[in-house]
């Protein structure tokens, strides 16, 4: 496990910076470069792989973030995987060129496919196809089905985050989802989490809408929806546990308790999702979902290099499996 002083001699800051932005500190001062340095060098020092390099042609393959750089930031789980992504294409052997959101007119016309992270309204798929012969979606399925597709399995997820909480004597169980636009503002992108926490609360007998809240997938929001919580339904009748739509929510909720002076996990259990390379440095350490983000990169570039030089017709879409990381937040 990497520790604070190996991120901060990577990043070339202090621990205590490292410190204060890991733990996403309202009151620091820092640049969005430092940030970037900080949470990439975090990433990079969690990323393990052990294949051997492959040679093979010099070819040129896009990947498409549908955040732009700050908002990659803001949401480490597609930093992470554009890294997977990235290291897997340059141990493959090939050229690449990061296109983030709003860059669309750097993609080049001599490209052998293209890695898209992240929602894309049905514009943007087309437009993507029309880029490339080959096109790859990670964390996304087009309406039509017509491409490779990496997804993981939210299902599954959402039924052992129940489970253990439900095993833990938990009855009252609320969820804080996540919701976003696309990024043409062509229409929202809603979490299927949220359905399939729905469908296994009731199979258990134990669900409350009032329990469900939903924002974008970001620290502040998280820290408003639990504050909402608060207001609404008072401390006395809080849920005695929470699973949020991603980590960056989970630590808003955190965020908000400490201020209320709720203690976690004595009075409120929170999971998170996507176990970020920053969540075990979270006081107290985040209980969440580990996602394999850099094996999900990895899959869609060896997806598109079946494609290009395989010559493969057969769609697929591989669906990765999760696990529940045990911390000290639930």
């Amino acid at each position: 496990m990497a520790t604070l002083k190996d991120i901060a001699e990577k990043a070339e800051v202090s621990t205590s910076t490292v410190s204060r932005v890991l733990n996403y500190d309202p009151t620091l001062s820092v640049g969005a470069e430092t940030k970037k340095r900080i949470f990439e060098a975090a990433e990079e020092l969690e990323y393990k792989n052990h294949r051997k390099k492959t040679q093979q042609k010099k070819l040129k393959l896009a990947i498409v973030n549908w955040y732009t750089e700050e908002e990659e930031l803001n949401d480490l789980y597609y930093l992470s995987i554009r890294l997977g992504a990235e290291q897997q294409a340059q141990q493959m052997g090939y050229d690449i060129v990061r296109i983030y959101h709003r860059q669309e007119d750097k993609l080049e016309k001599d490209l052998a496919g293209v890695l898209a992270i992240g929602k894309f309204s049905p514009a943007q798929v087309e437009e993507l196809r029309r880029q490339a012969t080959q096109v790859c979606f990670v964390d996304y399925v087009p309406r039509d089905r017509a491409n490779d597709t990496v997804l993981i399995d939210f299902k599954e997820a959402m039924k052992q985050n129940i489970d253990y909480l439900i095993q833990a004597g938990h009855q009252k169980i609320g969820f804080i989802a996540g919701e976003e636009s696309y990024s043409d503002s062509s229409g929202t992108w809603t979490d299927p989490r949220t359905s399939y926490a729905r469908r296994y609360l009731k199979k258990q007998g134990i669900y409350n809408e009032n329990y469900f809240f939903k924002g974008a997938f970001r620290v502040e929001d998280g820290k408003e929806n639990m504050e909402k919580a608060i207001s609404i339904l008072g401390k006395e009748n809080l849920p005695t546990a929470f699973i949020a739509a991603n980590d960056a929510i989970a630590i808003g909720c955190l965020k908000a308790l400490y201020e209320n002076r709720i203690k976690v996990p004595e009075e409120v259990s929170i999971i998170g999702f996507n176990d970020i390379s920053t969540a075990k440095y979270i006081t107290p350490a985040l209980t969440t979902v580990k996602v394999y983000t850099e094996e999900m990169g990895r899959c869609g570039i060896q997806l598109l290099h079946e494609r290009i030089h395989e010559d493969r017709e057969a769609i697929k879409t591989v669906i990765l499996s999760t696990k529940l990381i045990k911390r000290d937040s639930a």
